[in-house]
C-alpha cells in the first residue's frame, strides 16, 4: 500500500509531500493544474523511463521518494528473498533521482538499486490503468489468469502448471540422456577397464606387501646377522652378554644384605637378562628358519611391479590407487543407475499423458465458465455508459509444441460496444474510456477479503467520456473496490471524486515562478472543488447543494 509521495523539483513542483489513504483515493484539478505529476512520481518510483525534461527550470536534478506499507505482503517478502536484499521493516523505501543530462539513480531502503530490480518490485506494489499507456487487460497472459480467477479455477491451474513442469523436466533428462548415451557408454567401459586393471591391488596394504618384499628378498642376510647377535649375547667360548650379567649378578647379590642399591641393581639385571634370553631365542629361531619362499617373492613381486605401472599409468601416486577405486567404482555406479533411453521414454510418455489430462480438465472448466463470465462483465458494464456492451472469450487451439504451462489454447477476450457489430480483440475496438471502465469492472470482479499482497491500483481518468448517474455508478464502484484494494484515480467527474475516501486537489500558483501545489481537501473547501468540477466557472447555491447531497448519499452508504 503506498503511504506517500515525496515530490522534488519535478516539473512545476517546487518540494511536496502527499500521503494517501489505504483504500479510494481521487485527484482532480483545472486541467494544466499538474494532476498527471502525482502519477509520474509513482511510475518513476516503480522503474518506468525516466525523461530529463521532467526536472523542474533551473535546477539540475529532480527526485521522488516513495514508502509503502508491505505488511504481511508475501509477494515483497519473496522479492527481497529473490535478490538477496534485507526488507527489515515493514515499511519499504524507494528514492530516484533524475539529472538534466538524462542520468537516472534509484535506491531500494537505502540501498543502490537498477532499474529493472525497481520495475520488478514495482510490478507488485503498483498496477497503473492508462488510457495512454499499454493496459494491462491487454496483456493475453492477464485475460487467462482473470478468467482463472473469476472462474475459480486455481486447483486447476496450478495442476496444470505442476504437471507441465514435470513433463518438460523428464524430457529434458531423456534428450539429455540420448545425446550423450555414446560418451556414457564410453565413460563406463573406461572406468571398468580401470577398476579390472586395479583390482588385484584392491585386497593388499602396499606398505605392508613392501616391507615383506624388503625382508624376504634379504632373508639370507638377515638370518646371518641373527646367528652373529645370538653368539655375541650367548657364546660359550667367549664372554658373552649372558655370562657377563651372570657375573654382575652375583656380584650385586653377594653385597644386596650390606646396601640396598645392590638388591634392586640386582633385580633389574634379573630382569634384563630374561629379556636377553628371550630376544636371543627368538634371533636363534629367526636364523634357523627355512631358505625364502620363492614363489611367495614372485607374487609380491608381481604385485609392486603392477602397483608401480599403474601409477605410472594413472598419474597416481602408488599409495592412493586404492582411493581412486573408489571413486571411479562410485561414479559407475551412478552412471549404470542411470535409466536408460526406453525406461526415459516410457516416462516421457507418462507425464505427457498427465499433463494431458490436466490441461483437458482446465481448459473444458475454462470454456465452460467463460459464457456466465462474459454475463457478469456485460451486467456489470451495461450501467457504465455501455449498455449494448457485448463479450466473449475466443479459445484458440495450440500447435501440439505449444503447449505450455497455462494450457492448450491462446484465449483472447473479445468485445464489442455497439448493436450489431461482431466482437474482435480489445486493442482494436475498445476506447481509452472504454478500457478504463473494463478494467475497473474486472477488477472488482475478482476482489476478495483482504489487501495482503493487492497492488495499489491506479485509473487515469477512467471516467472518460460518461457523465451524470453513469459517472455515480463509477464512484459507487471505485469506493466500493476501495474497501479491499487501494485506489488512485485521476478525474474530471464531479460524482465519480465525490466518493473518495481522500480527495486530493492539484492547483496552480502563479507568483514570480508558476508552481503547482498538492492539497487534500475536506469541508468546504472539497464541496468547493466539487462544484467547480459540477458547474463550471458559475457556482451556484445549486450547484453546491447537489455537491452536498452527492456527499450526503455517500456518506448514508
Amino acid at each position: 500500500m503506498l503511504v506517500s509521495l515525496s515530490l522534488n523539483n519535478l516539473a512545476l513542483i517546487d518540494a511536496k509531500e502527499v500521503s494517501f489513504d489505504g483504500r479510494f483515493n481521487v485527484i482532480t484539478g483545472e486541467t494544466g493544474a499538474g494532476k498527471s505529476l502525482i502519477l509520474d512520481a509513482l511510475s518513476l518510483c516503480t522503474g518506468e523511463r525516466a525523461d530529463s525534461g521532467i526536472v523542474r527550470h533551473g535546477h539540475d536534478e529532480a527526485s521522488v521518494f516513495g514508502e509503502f506499507d508491505v505488511s504481511n505482503n508475501d509477494e515483497v517478502v519473496a522479492w527481497f528473498a529473490k535478490h538477496e536484499r534485507e526488507l527489515g521493516e515493514d515499511t519499504l523505501l524507494i528514492r530516484r533521482k533524475i539529472s538534466t543530462q538524462g542520468r537516472s539513480k534509484s535506491w531500494i531502503n537505502g540501498v543502490p538499486a537498477s532499474i529493472s530490480e525497481l520495475k520488478s518490485l514495482g510490478q507488485i506494489l503498483v498496477n497503473i490503468h492508462s488510457q495512454h499507456a499499454g493496459l494491462e487487460l491487454l496483456k493475453p497472459q492477464f485475460i487467462i489468469d482473470w478468467l482463472d480467477k473469476v472462474g475459480k479455477l486455481t486447483s486447476l491451474k496450478v495442476a496444470t502448471k505442476n504437471a507441465y513442469h514435470a513433463w518438460q523436466t523428464i524430457k529434458k533428462q531423456a534428450d539429455n540422456t540420448k545425446s550423450q548415451s555414446a560418451q556414457r557408454a564410453d565413460r563406463m567401459a573406461l572406468l571398468s577397464a580401470k577398476l579390472n586393471d586395479i583390482e588385484p591391488l584392491l585386497s593388499v596394504n602396499l606398505h605392508e606387501i613392501e616391507h615383506e618384499y624388503d625382508e624376504l628378498s634379504n632373508l639370507e642376510a638377515l638370518m646371518t646377522e641373527a646367528m652373529t647377535a645370538v653368539n655375541i649375547l650367548d657364546n660359550h667360548d667367549e664372554p658373552s652378554v649372558v655370562s657377563l650379567l651372570g657375573r654382575a649378578m652375583r656380584l650385586c647379590d653377594h653385597s644386596a644384605d650390606k646396601s640396598k642399591l645392590f638388591g634392586e641393581c640386582g633385580q633389574l639385571l634379573a630382569l634384563a637378562q630374561e629379556h636377553i634370553m628371550d630376544a636371543a631365542a627368538k634371533l636363534s629361531d629367526y636364523a634357523e628358519q627355512s631358505l625364502p619362499d620363492e614363489e611367495r617373492l614372485h607374487e609380491l613381486d608381481n604385485l609392486l611391479s603392477l602397483a608401480h605401472r599403474l601409477s605410472s599409468k594413472y598419474h597416481t601416486p602408488a599409495d592412493e590407487l586404492i582411493h581412486d577405486a573408489n571413486d571411479w567404482q562410485a561414479e559407475l555406479d551412478k552412471l549404470g543407475a542411470m535409466p536408460d533411453n526406453d525406461t526415459l521414454d516410457v516416462q516421457v510418455k507418462e507425464a505427457y499423458k498427465a499433463y494431458l489430462m490436466a490441461a483437458n480438465a482446465l481448459d473444458e472448466a475454462r470454456i465452460a465458465i467463460a459464457p456466465d463470465v462474459c454475463r457478469q462483465l456485460q451486467a456489470q458494464l451495461s450501467p457504465l455508459a455501455l449498455p449494448n456492451a457485448h463479450c466473449e472469450f475466443a479459445f484458440y487451439p495450440k500447435d501440439e509444441n505449444s503447449y505450455n504451462a497455462h494450457g492448450k489454447y491462446d484465449i483472447a477476450l473479445l468485445f464489442s460496444a455497439n448493436v450489431g457489430m461482431p466482437p474482435q480483440p480489445l486493442h482494436k475496438v475498445a476506447s481509452g474510456g472504454e478500457l478504463s471502465r473494463i478494467a475497473l469492472v474486472m477488477q472488482v470482479m475478482v476482489t476478495g477479503d483482504g489487501k495482503d499482497n493487492r497492488p495499489t491500483l491506479v485509473f487515469d481518468e477512467v471516467d472518460v467520456g460518461i457523465s451524470g448517474g453513469t459517472a455515480q455508478v463509477v464512484g459507487e464502484l471505485l469506493r466500493s473496490l476501495g474497501e479491499y484494494q487501494q485506489l488512485l484515480a485521476i478525474t474530471h467527474q464531479a460524482q465519480v471524486a465525490a466518493a473518495a475516501h481522500r480527495h486530493i486537489l492539484v492547483y496552480k500558483n502563479h507568483g514570480e515562478q508558476t508552481t503547482s501545489d498538492i492539497s487534500i481537501i475536506t469541508g468546504e473547501y472539497q464541496i468547493d472543488e466539487l462544484a467547480r468540477m459540477s458547474g463550471g466557472v458559475n457556482i451556484t447555491d445549486a450547484t453546491r447543494a447537489h455537491v452536498k447531497s452527492l456527499l450526503a448519499d455517500i456518506t448514508q452508504d
